[in-house]
């Protein structure tokens, strides 16, 4: 996947959760109030790019930024991973929360239940090495086996 239909696709995800609903949530939380840099949107997006990616740690995100493209879109050109370290502190979980709840209202909506009668399901993927030397049709990498469950 080349990074223009990573960008076009992100933005598609992106459009549900950055509304009108969520900006006035932040400016009402006032968890920009003294953000010079770095906006809780703008953290929002580089944090769910950093997890589509997969990303390991702050300093690959903040190496990111440096993307000409993503520096369009978060209106950023440079982020250390302190600044990173420190937004991910501000931001408050209450409002992650009644976003993620929004989106859960909005899947329920589209399948005509109600919130309250279902439980949301999870799915996570970890993968499980193995010996690759017992395990040699789970070749995982060169020197490692392994198999990946999805939970």
């Amino acid at each position: 996947m080349d990074i223009h239909t990573l960008f076009s696709s992100f933005d598609k995800w992106l459009a549900p959760i950055c509304t009108k609903t969520f900006t006035t949530a932040v400016a009402d939380a006032q968890q920009d109030k003294y953000a010079k840099k770095l906006t809780t949107t703008a953290y929002l997006k580089l944090f769910l790019l950093a997890q589509l990616q997969n990303r390991k740690g702050l300093q690959h995100i903040a190496d990111d930024v440096l993307c000409g493209e993503l520096q369009r879109e978060l209106g950023q050109t440079s982020i250390s991973a302190a600044q990173l370290s420190r937004k991910h502190k501000q931001v408050d979980p209450e409002l992650l929360r009644r976003v993620f709840e929004l989106l859960a209202k909005r899947v329920f909506a589209r399948q005509g239940a109600t919130v309250q009668h279902h439980k949301i399901k999870i799915i996570d993927s970890t993968t499980v090495t193995l010996c690759l030397q017992k395990f040699k049709w789970a070749e995982f990498r060169k020197t490692k086996a392994g198999i990946k469950i999805h939970m």
